[in-house]
């Protein structure tokens, strides 16, 4: 059982034993803990709590990565405001409190659905740390409102976490430090957990997604509350709440892609986006009294995709889907009212949101934790498109296999897309020179432009595209530099020639991808190229020299491009088939990576992955696998048509000839007696292992059916032989018999350690690759010259992994035997 879960109550417990103290002391004139400290510990314990969350979710513990994480931005939020107070921000009369009760309010809400889905699967623990934290909460709204309700009740509840969280963690850790001999009472509750239970976690539903939808409560809730009365203003003591919902709603966007589940974390990743932008009008208040403007067409290319998205989620989740459509509303009312979140009609969407949000928390939250049993109308749309000829749901366990590979991460081409579509559309805001901060255009171009975007290009790096990511770092940068730049009043005469010559650097850069993309597909040629007139904006916008109606231009085109590959993504991320397709490469290339032929890459974790592999070797095919040190090719002995492509294909030098693998001396039993006794026993205590033995070459290399094809192993005098120390690979040979070997790159590069690195070094020479993400080793093998091992004396063509002094006692011990 992982530590973690004892880590996490244990950070829930100190934080709640600080709040305790805290809320004891409050009636005295100085209190226990200084307001900046509190607020400092809690953001220390908030980062601890999340961690432990997180990395306990990866053993399917669904609940208790939503109670860690709920109770991270809680702490989170709340600790800066106890550095705010600290501080002396918050000192008008109610301050404290108009910043505080939106959280407080949400938590509630949001704690308490944790704590009945807790009691009705038998998570007692959990459900009563949560109710605990949820009634906290109440009843310091309550206080806030009523002087009778006193603080010590608040610090009850949060005693009550201290002590049930505290002796859950303690009696994990002393049943781990005793071997599972000594077990608390109370504390064993793995063993009573059912198998049924157990799987109903391990299924494909998204366990971050509750949180998410809290998030979206804690934003709707600081909008909602000045709806209702229940805060007087909006002001900049809310800010942290918005912040540190949209920074976790970017965490929660990236797990989501972790959880291989497109379509949420791209919601997520939008939803984001309007988090960073109502922080940022109340935070606009600091320097100007009056309230910002929003940019219409924005919000309308927003809700747009907020639709169409609702589509595609509609077709795997129809629940979801109309739960997408609240915010659609949310974006009309925004692009409807000039003062955006100040005016009644985005806040009483928001208060729609919230109960929304609350609803869809309890869904989800119920549906992971007890097996789907809440029905959300995905039967009839799947059994609807069942009989469907053209579209067909794509499913199954490579429905997010990358190209190059095994990759932990879903592909988030389709947030990228989208966010290229809503910056491009910022260009057509024109920013007055005397209030340069006054119209909402920072959060779209800085958060979607920008900071989205660097995401979608590191989960593309992640996943070996390598050109795509490329593309998706430079733009976020120049979204980011330029929106900054343009729309937070930094120009000046100096300014705008430095971001004048700044901007025509990145035009050339720009301009070897438009270059590179001509090897890629036609989309991707489209939208490097187009977004050159992005490019050209920014520089005639810097040099003053911008004519009339060229943004609006630019932006539909550019616009137009990109929506086009935002929905090429979400159809090939939804359907099979080219519904609508990327198109081929324009310029073709034979060669090494060159084309539209693509060779296999399985994941080497998989038995029928290693089964195909084989195959492909039987047929006289040539793969690329993973070993105990570096990635090599290989080919089948018994194959010499095989053995004489492997050779070709990297060019192989004279001085560094191919080698022979085996996966157990058996397989050269038939000509054991070809080969002197001491040879043989050095053999069998040297492997399996990474030492390859250099031993005489004989009749023995006629058993193994390389024919002809034998001259390109080895050399005359010699031949190279190894058992690898790799199931994998050994588990291979076993299937296919004897394989030659030579390293997977070009003679005279580095070594290849990473499946990705095979195929951009060898091409489409390779039939296939046996993926397992790095190498363990990045040294090579330990080459051993046996040639004159019956004299008594080895030699060394390469010292690797394997130190000389080991190799030379195996040979004593053999030796003395």
């Amino acid at each position: 059982e992982s530590l973690h879960s004892s880590v996490g109550l244990l950070g829930i417990s100190a934080g709640s034993l600080l709040l305790a103290v805290h809320f004891y002391s409050l009636p005295r004139a100085a209190p226990l803990i200084p307001s900046t400290a509190l607020g400092v510990l809690l953001l220390m314990l908030s980062s601890l709590v999340a961690y432990a969350g997180i990395r306990r979710s990866l053993r399917n513990a669904s609940l208790f990565l939503t109670l860690c994480l709920t109770i991270s931005v809680f702490w989170c939020g709340y600790g800066v405001l106890f550095i705010l107070g600290g501080q002396g921000v918050l000192n008008d009369t109610g301050d404290f409190h108009n910043a505080l009760v939106p959280g407080l309010v949400t938590f509630t809400v949001a704690l308490l659905l944790i704590a009945v889905v807790g009691f009705l699967c038998r998570e007692v623990i959990l459900a009563l740390m949560a109710s605990a934290v949820s009634l906290a909460s109440a009843h310091e709204v309550a206080m806030n409102y009523s002087t009778a309700f006193g603080s010590s009740a608040v610090a009850c509840n949060y005693m009550v976490v201290c002590l049930a969280g505290g002796y859950f963690a303690l009696g994990r850790i002393l049943y781990f430090l005793t071997k599972e001999k000594l077990a608390l009472p109370g504390t064993d509750l793995t063993k009573k957990k059912t198998h049924k239970q157990i799987q109903s976690t391990s299924g494909s539903t998204n366990p971050f997604a509750v949180t998410g939808l809290i998030l979206n409560m804690l934003s709707a809730s600081v909008f909602g509350c000045r709806l209702l009365g229940v805060t007087s203003k909006l002001f900049v003591g809310q800010v942290p709440w918005l912040w540190a919902a949209g920074v976790y709603q970017l965490g929660i966007c990236i797990l989501s892609y972790r959880a291989l589940d497109v379509l949420m974390a791209t919601f997520f990743g939008f939803t984001s986006i309007l988090k960073f932008a109502g922080g940022y009008c109340l935070l606009y208040q600091i320097w100007q009294p009056e309230e910002p403007s929003f940019p219409a067409p924005f919000l309308v290319a927003f809700s747009i995709l907020f639709v169409v998205l609702a589509l595609f989620l509609t077709l795997k989740s129809p629940v979801d889907g109309l739960y997408l459509l609240v915010y659609v509303a949310y974006c009309i009312a925004l692009a409807c009212h000039p003062k955006g979140f100040f005016e009644g009609g985005p806040q009483g969407m928001a208060v729609a949101i919230f109960l929304a949000s609350a609803l869809m928390s309890l869904i989800h939250l119920y549906k992971v934790k007890a097996g789907g049993q809440i029905p959300t109308g995905r039967g009839p749309v799947r059994a609807l498109l069942a009989r469907s000829s053209v579209l067909k749901l794509r499913e199954g366990a490579d429905l997010h296999a990358p190209y190059l590979g095994y990759s932990k991460y879903a592909d988030a081409e389709v947030l990228g897309y989208a966010c290229s579509a809503l910056a491009s559309f910022a260009l057509t805001t024109t920013a007055d020179p005397q209030a340069p901060l006054a119209t909402v255009v920072i959060p779209w171009v800085v958060v979607a432009g920008g900071i989205l975007k660097l995401l979608g290009g590191s989960v593309a790096f992640a996943r070996g595209k390598t050109l795509e990511s490329s593309a998706f770092i430079l733009y976020a940068v120049m979204w980011i530099i330029w929106g900054l730049t343009r729309y937070g009043g930094l120009y000046g005469t100096a300014r705008s020639f430095h971001a004048a010559v700044g901007m025509v650097a990145f035009m050339l850069f720009n301009g070897f991808i438009v270059f590179c993309a001509l090897f890629l597909n036609v989309a991707w040629f489209l939208y490097s190229l187009t977004f050159l007139l992005i490019t050209v904006s920014f520089l005639l916008d810097a040099i003053h020299a911008l004519p009339a109606g060229y943004d609006i231009a630019a932006t539909l085109i550019f616009g137009l491009v990109s929506f086009y590959c935002f929905l090429s993504a979400l159809f090939s991320s939804t359907f099979e088939g080219s519904c609508l397709p990327m198109g081929r490469p324009i310029v073709q290339l034979n060669g090494m990576g060159g084309g539209m032929t693509k060779c296999l890459h399985l994941p080497a974790r998989k038995a029928s992955s290693v089964k195909r592999i084989a195959d492909i070797l039987k047929n006289g095919g040539t793969c690329g696998i993973p070993t105990d040190t570096v990635y090599v090719l290989v080919a089948a002995c018994d194959r010499p048509d095989a053995v004489e492509k492997a050779h070709h294909s990297k060019r192989q030098a004279q001085d560094r000839p191919m080698s022979l693998w085996i996966s157990s001396l058996k397989q050269l039993e038939p000509a054991k007696h070809l080969f002197s006794p001491l040879l043989w026993d050095f053999m069998e205590a040297a492997w399996p292992s990474p030492i390859s033995l250099v031993v005489p070459r004989g009749e023995w290399v006629d058993f193994l059916g390389m024919k002809d094809s034998a001259k390109y192993v080895g050399t005359p005098q010699s031949i190279a032989v190894r058992i690898p120390d790799c199931s994998v690979t050994t588990h291979l040979i076993d299937m296919v018999g004897p394989i030659v070997v030579t390293s997977a790159n070009p003679t005279g590069e580095a070594d290849t350690t990473h499946h990705n690195q095979v195929y951009a070094k060898l091409g489409d020479k390779v039939d296939a690759v046996l993926c397992d993400g790095p190498s363990p080793e990045n040294i090579a093998s330990t080459v051993v010259d046996c040639t004159k091992i019956d004299s008594g004396t080895i030699g060394f063509f390469r010292v690797g992994i394997i130190p000389k002094s080991q190799v030379l006692q195996i040979l004593e011990q053999v030796q003395k035997k």
